[in-house]
């Protein structure tokens, strides 16, 4: 049986996607979110900001490269993820990622040419099962 193994999380690119295919031509998307959390600490307002690495995998992966830039907010659904491995020096290191199974790319205002009203625009991938 396996444990729950869940994550959901909402934030904003801090750069542009990056998109590559593996050795079976499957597509991957990675890219970096950072979230912040709000404290109130005796009578100040404190922030804390966490930088998280996303992955996607195949139809998930293209609508990330296709609709994801440097700011844009995203809210995540997925699991979390540990690569481990050696180093040159023979010392194991270890880095965590969220694989993400649903990505919702959140509302951007867009302006055009005259200055008119913004659009906005929501655009919702998922995982095909």
């Amino acid at each position: 049986m396996n444990n729950l193994n869940s994550i959901l999380v909402e934030g904003n690119l801090t750069k542009d996607p990056i998109f590559t295919e593996n050795a079976k031509g499957t597509s991957i998307c990675s890219f970096t979110i950072a979230t912040n959390r709000y404290y109130k600490q005796e009578d100040e307002y404190q922030s804390e900001v966490s930088y998280l690495d996303v992955e996607t995998w195949a139809k998930l992966a293209e609508a990330c490269r296709d609709h994801l830039t440097k700011g844009r907010g995203v809210r995540v659904v997925g699991r979390v993820k540990q690569d481990r491995w050696l180093d040159q020096e023979g010392k194991n290191k270890s880095k965590i990622k969220i694989v993400a199974e649903h990505v919702e790319f959140k509302p951007f205002k867009k302006n055009d040419e005259s200055k008119e009203e913004a659009k906005e625009e929501t655009v919702e991938a998922e995982i095909e099962s």
